[in-house]
């Protein structure tokens, strides 16, 4: 339901932005592509992304103390509502946008121009291509993207309050206490998982498209 909506509202937005930006003749150029899928992550990360991974990544770090402070997800919100209020479950939402909007920047971006090589002037591509297609795309955003990804998940931990004053701050302490390497720790399990769910959201979405016109 999470992975849904975050996808409606990135497509969707995506979508819209890049219908306003099209030059006259339809043509849309790299830069527009990038413009449209940077704000179609922004958008996402700040309306659904940043409070749900805030609480996923709070429930993970809790389970791993020895005495849980949260019996469950509401619990956790309203915990975090409480002590923090509203802002508490936003906490890191910044690097979240940064995160998300990089993201769909690179990925959107990649996918399209790549799309607009090999269709070659045709509306619709087999469901393989946009699968191998989305594939690429999300191997590339991966890479592209993963210093902001290990700086947002350190930002939205336990504490990260009292470890961070920023995620700027957050970003040289990773690098001058572990490295610059440290930036892309954790990229093999990101880049298993976002291939292929790239390849799958991509392959639905032209299926989708091909039935809407």
């Amino acid at each position: 339901m999470g992975n849904a909506a975050k996808a409606g509202v990135r497509f969707l937005t995506y979508d819209s932005i890049k219908a306003q930006l099209r030059r006259a003749d339809g043509t849309l150029t790299m830069p527009r592509m990038m413009l449209a899928g940077m704000c179609a992550g922004v958008v996402e990360g700040a309306t659904v992304v940043a409070p749900a991974e805030t609480i996923k990544t709070r429930l993970i770090n809790d389970q791993c103390l020895l005495k849980p402070k949260y019996s469950g997800v509401a619990d956790c919100v309203l915990t975090a509502v409480r002590s923090e209020g509203v802002a508490g479950i936003y906490r890191g939402v910044v690097p979240v946008m940064a995160r998300q909007g990089a993201n769909s920047c690179v990925r959107f971006a990649a996918y399209d121009s790549l799309r607009q090589w090999l269709a070659a002037g045709k509306d619709r591509l087999p469901i393989w291509q946009s699968f191998a297609l989305g594939m690429i795309a999300g191997t590339v955003t991966v890479f592209a993207t993963m210093p902001l990804d290990v700086v947002k998940t350190r930002m939205q931990s336990l504490a990260a309050p009292q470890e961070y004053k920023g995620s700027l701050h957050c970003a040289y302490r990773v690098v001058s206490e572990e490295s610059v390497r440290a930036l892309w720790k954790g990229a093999t399990p990101r880049l298993s998982r976002l291939m292929f769910s790239g390849a799958i959201v991509f392959a639905v979405y032209e299926e989708v498209m091909k039935l809407l016109r």
